[in-house]
């Protein structure tokens, strides 16, 4: 389903012959250069709609591609499927002074299957052409038309179609019938014409002279600097079914009827439930029993046929062949539950993708689904697709958005749990025993939670040899050699895994006359500052809010005593905070380091403030002690 729907909604395609244009570089304004892998010369898309299931689009498009890194905007690649087909199409290549190289032809152009390497179920098609130029900048032009047969959403629009991308000229239109009812959202100042004529409404969005914005670090897209439009019909049809997107209330109805008889299981699988079960106290572990069931007996397929593409697979055929996709799995782990005389209900979620807007239901915001069981004292969300993620546990990517339930009255918005910064914990503690010589052996005892479990997690299913080479590249402690190592997951119900790693490390104190100097942080230390970004433009945020608590005890060797350890420090700010510890115990220094992210979105202009935070936990990771002789 993650699939389908982003193909569903990638800009679609449309054909009408380009006039004679201009295409000399020479032209191309500077401001527009600057920074610019790719030129928009030109693009325009009308997008006309004939009734409730039926449109057509047309497209043409020139780009300047001005060097290698502008490559990938050399083709032509657009998606269709058995609802749709692309015809008319038109394409050019032009050199640097816009003279015509080439006009391609249709036996230049690959139709190929759009099969991807997580679905063996899809009838998605591509058409490709690869524009080939010897020589940079060049332009490639192309155009085509697109019928559609069924709407479940119209193409977007976005004058940006990249970092490093500017734009000349870009315009979308919409053509409806005015009784054809629609919606639409855009970007902030992004000023909609709109024009009658005759029974027909046009709305026109357009945009001119956008300059490229290069790619920056922690960017959460290009939403805040584009000019962008999304539409979406009201009702519509699409592979016989009809609904309705006025509010999410209608939405979830839509979803809910597309399944209904889907929950019928087969004898011998309600049997082996109510065995499963039989001796199951309270209903989080029924739960539980068949949660594991799923996970062990089932696997993740994608299917995208049609309607297929967002109706789950009959449990009672997941039954049968133990595989399926989101959907499919997540409606057959309601089945068995339902079978187990708990309820529960299908969750439509955007894996990766910003929460739901509570104030424009349509197609294109979710791309996954989840189960949720609302018991009487707890809500419990359930990943089906996982064979590995604990019960309960549905991973960062699913965590803290606007989500719609799926009930007999309709869809219902609601809140999956949010994993704050100590949830999503790294505790570890490091014990070094140094030799004389500098070297020293080192102990490392990790503990990982949530996402921080989630990012580690693929480590339990590396290859013995992989593992290895991984550990000691990754190592900030350099290690002359591997003694040990060992990843678990002590309770499969939980989402915490643990790290043990042994090993024996080149040299760690440096001479400096009769002194030892040491770099006390040795295993959790930020090695670069965040690039400064004058004048920046998008928005940023970590991945994800965690928190890191480490502490390394170091055992001094035999004649060695500490001369100088550094004070405590404390950094604090609205990103986050920061403590160092050092302290002096027996024969040994101890160091304390914690790090709290808070994962907000931040402004463009709060970027500075950002740098200068870490560029300072930068400098506080950089501190060293100094180890003398006894006399």
């Amino acid at each position: 389903m993650k699939y389908y729907l982003s193909l569903l909604f990638a800009v679609a395609s449309i054909n009408t012959t380009f006039a004679q244009t201009d295409y000399d570089v020479a032209k191309i304004s500077e401001s527009l250069k600057h920074d610019a892998v790719a030129v928009v010369r030109n693009e325009e898309s009308f997008f006309d709609v004939k009734g409730l299931g039926a449109a057509k689009m047309d497209y043409k498009v020139a780009i300047t591609i001005m060097n290698k890194a502008g490559e990938p905007y050399g083709e032509m690649a657009e998606v269709y499927d058995k609802f749709s087909n692309i015809y008319n199409i038109k394409a050019a290549l032009y050199d640097a002074a816009g003279k015509k190289v080439k006009d391609y032809r249709s036996s230049d152009i690959k139709d190929q299957s759009l099969i991807s390497n997580f679905s063996i179920f899809e009838d998605n098609r591509l058409k490709l052409l690869k524009f080939v130029s010897i020589t940079y900048p060049y332009t490639i032009e192309y155009s085509f038309s697109q019928d559609y047969n069924g709407l479940l959403s119209f193409p977007p629009w976005r004058d940006l179609k990249g970092f490093g991308i500017s734009v000349e000229k870009s315009a979308y239109t919409i053509q409806k019938a005015k009784n054809y009812k629609m919606k639409y959202i855009t970007s902030s100042n992004l000023p909609t014409d709109s024009v009658i004529n005759g029974e027909k409404l046009q709305y026109r969005w357009k945009s001119a002279n956008v300059a490229a914005v290069t790619e920056e670090p922690l960017s959460t897209g290009l939403d805040n600097v584009s000019s962008w439009v999304k539409a979406s019909p009201n009702e519509f049809e699409f592979d016989g079914s009809m609904g309705n997107f006025d509010n999410w209330k209608n939405f979830g109805s839509w979803i809910f009827n597309l399944n209904q008889g889907g929950n019928k299981l087969p004898e011998a699988t309600r049997l082996m439930v109510q065995n499963l079960i039989k001796d199951a106290k309270t209903p989080k572990e029924k739960i539980k029993i068949l949660y594991h069931h799923l996970q062990q007996n089932t696997r993740y397929v994608s299917v995208q046929l049609g309607i297929g593409g967002f109706r789950p697979i009959l449990a009672e055929k997941v039954a049968q062949v133990n595989y399926g996709d989101c959907k499919a799995l997540s409606n057959y782990m309601k089945a068995l539950l339902n079978e187990a005389g708990i309820a529960s209900n299908l969750i439509v979620i955007g894996n990766d993708m910003p929460s739901l807007n509570l104030n424009y239901s349509s197609m294109g915001q979710a791309n996954h689904m989840i189960l949720c069981v609302p018991l009487e004292k707890d809500t419990t969300f359930l990943e089906c697709t996982s064979q590995f993620k604990p019960m309960g546990f549905i991973g960062y990517g699913n965590s803290d958005r606007n989500v719609l339930m799926v009930t007999e009255d309709g869809g219902k918005i609601v809140h999956t749990p949010a994993y704050h910064a100590k949830e999503n914990y790294q505790n570890r503690k490091t014990k070094i025993t140094l030799a004389e010589d500098g070297t020293a052996t080192s102990e490392i005892k990790a503990t990982y939670g949530n996402a921080q479990f989630e990012e580690n997690f693929s480590l339990t299913l590396m290859e013995p040899v992989d593992l290895r080479k991984k550990i000691i590249e990754n190592s900030s402690i350099p290690v002359a050699e591997l003694i040990s190592y060992k990843y678990m997951q002590p309770d499969k119900t939980v989402p915490v895994l643990t790290e043990e790693i042994n090993f024996k490390t080149n040299p760690l104190l440096t001479k400096g006359g009769d002194k030892l100097f040491l770099l006390v942080n040795q295993i959790n230390r930020r090695e670069s500052v965040p690039l400064k970004v004058e004048g920046r433009k998008t928005y940023f945020a970590v991945p994800f809010s965690y928190h890191d608590d480490d502490e390394i005890n170091y055992i001094l060797p035999k004649g060695y005593q500490v001369e100088f350890i550094p004070k405590d420090i404390t950094i604090n700010s609205e990103f986050g905070s920061y403590t160092a510890k050092f302290s002096i115990k027996d024969n040994m220094i101890v160091y304390s380091r914690t790090q709290t992210m808070n994962n907000k979105k931040y402004p463009p202009e709060k970027y500075g403030e950002y740098v200068d935070f870490y560029k300072k936990i930068y400098q506080a990771d950089k501190q060293k002690a100094i180890l003398t002789k006894t006399l």
